[in-house]
């Protein structure tokens, strides 16, 4: 079973362009001048995708009984049923402080090692670690019980490579049920098999962390994430087997999971899309913060290669670039790629929808870079990350490297 990346609120953020200085009128002058100026731009056959690959929908990819994993439905029940069971225990304080405590902790450690492990440093290559910080990521990764790094991995840059076509492991096109973790429950396409074979893993293939992990996965699962804080809880703060299992384990695991599913799902349905409003993917602040830091999703699919997944800093909204930020200061982390505001803005008014509620770029910047009429082309292949083998260089080469190693 594939348990994989990442997004349950409905908070839809609205396209507010606002100044503190200005009043209504001036207001909705501007939000005039914006609309008008995104209607030329697009008049004018700026595309904000070039991109020839055939999106999907539920229409064109229907789904029945006889394609249902029975095993994988039959997991997500009992996960579902026990983590009732779980908040039960919870509510009716019959489960300690110290579980709840403990939960809550593994949780924050298994996100971290999906977020700043799997995701960033591994799938996208958006920055270096040394064997120490890598060390800690494959342990909260194996701590957060996603199938491990190689296959986590793998399908998220084919849902980059081939985002919402047949291909993409979770496509979005084919509802917000099925993107979730529908996709988990069903077959899967015979395109996705296809076009995983054609991904390159070599990077993976030459890290012992992550072939290691893929070969004593299910051992060090088993014992790390499972019976081990089961065995921590009982013996050392008096809980009860009950409570361990069902609120230590069962409630944690299947958070951990849907918080990653909300990106699958969510962060490409609900909110804005400053940088790129011919894809699905979207920036929601809430996401960003019930995700440590993945909500940024619009952002992220067209610059998937910047450590911070977003194009702002701020900790508050991005928890994993500050635990990034924190070990580059240590010298554990370095070669953080990340997207210049120049590079940025012009993406932002070629083919954004003009929101810059969480943006350092202002209207009237985009509004000039927009008449200025660049010329320019969006590239026509989609990418994974940092070292796939179609991102353009002379793109890489606009791209802001910190905290570089030195030889």
């Amino acid at each position: 079973m594939k348990l994989k990346q990442r997004t349950l609120s409905k908070m839809v953020e609205t396209d507010k362009i606002t100044d503190d200085s200005c009043n209504d009128e001036v207001i909705t002058k501007q939000r005039s001048h914006v609309n008008r100026n995104i209607s030329e731009r697009d008049n004018n056959n700026v595309p904000a995708k070039t991109d020839d690959l055939k999106k999907s929908s539920a229409d064109d990819a229907p789904w029945g009984f006889k394609d249902l994993v029975w095993k994988n439905i039959a997991f997500f029940v009992y996960l579902h049923l026990g983590s009732f069971y779980g908040l039960y225990l919870i509510f009716t304080g019959q489960c300690k402080i110290a579980t709840i405590l403990m939960a809550a902790l593994l949780v924050h450690w298994g996100l971290l090692g999906i977020t700043a492990g799997a995701h960033r440093l591994w799938s996208h290559k958006g920055y270096k670690a040394t064997w120490q910080l890598k060390l800690i990521l494959t342990f909260f990764n194996t701590i957060a019980h996603q199938n491990g790094i190689w296959v986590w991995v793998h399908d998220h840059r084919v849902h980059h490579k081939y985002q919402d076509t047949h291909a993409d492991p979770h496509n979005a096109g084919r509802g917000l049920f099925f993107s979730h973790f529908g996709w988990l429950m069903v077959k899967e396409r015979p395109e996705v098999d296809e076009k995983r074979r054609t991904i390159d893993m070599s990077d993976c293939l030459a890290d012992p962390f992550v072939m290691i992990q893929k070969k004593y996965y299910w051992t060090w699962t088993i014992l790390i994430s499972i019976v081990l804080p089961t065995w921590i809880l009982c013996y050392y703060f008096g809980e009860t087997l009950d409570a361990a299992w069902h609120v230590g384990f069962v409630l944690r695991h299947l958070y951990t999971l849907h918080d990653t599913f909300l990106i699958n799902s969510y962060a490409h349905a609900v909110g804005s899309k400053p940088y790129d409003k011919s894809i699905r993917p979207t920036d929601h602040r809430l996401l960003a913060i019930m995700t440590q830091g993945e909500g940024w999703h619009n952002y992220h699919h067209v610059f998937p290669w910047d450590y911070k997944t977003a194009e702002l800093g701020n900790y508050r909204y991005n928890i994993s670039t500050a635990f990034i930020d924190f070990f580059a200061k240590i010298g554990w982390a370095y070669d953080l790629k990340t997207v210049s505001k120049e590079t940025i803005q012009k993406r932002m008014a070629r083919s954004g929808d003009f929101n810059v509620n969480y943006s350092d770029a202002k209207i009237e910047d985009l509004m000039r870079l927009s008449e200025a009429r660049h010329e320019h082309t969006e590239p026509t292949e989609l990418i994974w990350g940092w070292d796939d083998a179609d991102f353009n260089e002379g793109e890489k080469k606009t791209a802001t490297i910190l905290n570089k190693a030195t030889l």
